[in-house]
């Protein structure tokens, strides 16, 4: 068991929460093949996209539904300072996750994070593990609660 994989675990024990972690026979890299591995919708999808602030070098965690896109003004003005796109070496050694297997939690360093309304709408949805093929489910306001992520309007296509 990789040691991302061990730290999610870790978080969601200490949490006290109920969990399955799943192990993909397919990737699990995109939000539609995520979707299609779990059988799920792919707003149900909760990914984990890392931005890094252009003035202070802080990350910012996006938690985003699957079908929404991340959008950079709104999403600045949540962080509060304009953001480009994270390096993958400053994500995973921040972070202690690679590109594509991202988690919400289980972070060596938590960056400040921000929650898509958009996954509040389903009782359940599912997030990376900590690699790309290893994915697990949980309630939205846990996830916002582990993740410590403010619900924020911050993509493109916000849907209710």
């Amino acid at each position: 068991m990789s040691k991302s994989l061990k730290r999610v675990i870790a978080a969601l024990n200490a949490a006290g929460l109920p969990h399955e972690v799943t192990e993909m026979a397919e990737s699990t890299r995109t939000a539609a093949e995520a979707a299609a591995a779990v059988g799920c919708e792919i707003d149900q999808i909760a990914k984990s996209i890392v931005f890094a602030g252009a003035e202070t070098g802080a990350l910012y965690l996006f938690l985003t539904a699957g079908g929404n896109q991340v959008d950079p003004a709104l999403a600045s003005a949540a962080a509060g300072e304009p953001l480009t796109r994270a390096d993958g070496n400053a994500v995973r050694k921040i972070t202690g996750f690679a590109i594509g297997g991202v988690a919400p939690i289980g972070h060596l360093t938590a960056p400040h994070a921000f929650l898509d309304p958009r996954l509040t709408t389903f009782p359940t949805v599912w997030a990376a593990a900590g690699t790309p093929r290893h994915v697990f489910a949980i309630p939205p306001a846990d996830l916002a609660r582990l993740a410590q992520a403010t619900p924020t309007d911050f993509t493109a296509n916000n849907q209710p």
